[in-house]
């Protein structure tokens, strides 16, 4: 059995500068916590406020004491390292250093969190409350809660209905774009030109073409239509130039072999594209499909413009009526509510998507 020669064996990475640094900014931290918060406290009038302010601030000091420890730890470990190397024990002075290094590097990481989320904090209390009064008055958000939840119910109509017909408008064009041989030319050129107007212009100037443009052409038709299908109108128009990329770029990610190998057995452009191509072409870019509608279900808040009554417009009229705008910032949670769960479910299938292509 043979034994590893220590004077062979690289040597523990530094770590006494890193741990001290660590010690150091925890240390700050908790100095400026204490100094900032006590101030900001003591300037609050409102007896309930005052209490959120007292709690908040002794939650922050209980944070910042823990990444002291956390940075002490570090330190005691960076240390140990330092009279283990003196001992020779080359091998646990290394471990001694990686934890010291670690450690030292997740105070820095708490100790950053932290301070932003105590700065967040603070904004609430400064200055008597005066934004918590402005935006996160308790008594105004339950009293237009119902309203708006209500009205929100037109934003994820407007949303749902306008993003079935994105992915049909959406993938006719990607298909009208990608139409083979000279025949097809006039095809290709009006997909292009459609879609590289839709994408240049802003979704809101569409919106207001669209809902106060129609109206005044006075034809008999469009006079009956309201304007809940006028905002699903514009947004189907921007938002399918966008998809049809998406859609394009999932067909041009397949391999051209399967064309050829499709067209070879006597398949036409159409077969080929509805048989071989898009099964294979959806799957790939369900993510960013789902990407596109996230921004979509946002941009109904733009509707407001042509007069829709969505959650957004019924939230200003109670901060119209109150000179408030905690009601807006129910809109706000409401739109969280729902994106960020999809947001993460599509982070989740791009990872798999991820691993799928590693394995295969």
């Amino acid at each position: 059995m043979t034994t590893l020669d220590p004077s062979k064996l690289s040597p523990a990475p530094p770590s006494l500068g890193l741990a001290l640094g660590a010690l150091l900014i925890s240390a700050g931290g908790l100095v400026g916590i204490a100094i900032i918060g006590g101030a900001v406290r003591a300037g609050v009038t409102d007896p309930g406020l005052h209490g959120v302010a007292t709690v908040a601030f002794y939650m922050a000091i209980a944070a910042g004491a823990v990444t002291l420890w956390l940075a002490a730890r570090a330190l005691t470990q960076s240390l140990q390292s330092g009279a283990e190397a003196s001992r020779s024990d080359v091998l646990a002075a290394r471990a001694s250093a990686a934890k010291s290094r670690d450690g030292s590097m997740v105070v820095f990481g708490l100790t950053l969190a932290l301070i932003i989320a105590f700065f967040l904090a603070q904004m609430i209390f400064f200055n008597d409350g005066k934004i918590q009064k402005t935006f996160l008055r308790w008594d105004l958000m339950t009293e237009s809660a119902a309203d708006v939840a209500r009205a929100f119910l037109v934003n994820l109509k407007l949303a749902l209905i306008a993003q079935a017909l994105v992915m049909i408008v959406g993938l006719f064009l990607a298909v009208a774009r990608l139409t083979p041989g000279k025949a097809g030319a006039p095809v290709r050129m009006m997909a292009i030109a459609y879609i590289d107007l839709f994408r240049a212009v802003p979704a809101i100037i569409v919106l207001y073409l669209i809902g106060f443009g129609l109206p005044m052409t006075g034809l008999p038709l469009i006079s009956k239509v309201s304007s809940q299908w006028f905002a699903i109108i514009a947004l189907t128009l921007t938002y399918s130039a966008y998809v049809a990329e998406i859609y394009r770029s999932g067909i041009d990610s397949i391999h051209p072999s399967q064309w050829s190998a499709a067209r070879s057995l006597g398949f036409s452009f159409a077969q080929t594209m509805r048989w071989f191509i898009l099964p294979q072409a959806i799957r790939i870019v369900i993510p960013p499909l789902l990407g596109a509608f996230i921004a979509l279900q946002k941009d109904t808040s733009l509707v407001n413009v042509i007069g829709t009554m969505d959650a957004f417009n019924q939230a200003k009229f109670y901060a119209s009526a109150n000179f408030n705008l905690s009601s807006v910032l129910v809109v706000a949670v409401l739109f969280v509510i729902i994106t960020i769960p999809q947001t993460r479910f599509v982070d989740w299938m791009l990872e798999r998507s991820l691993e799928k292509r590693k394995r295969g």
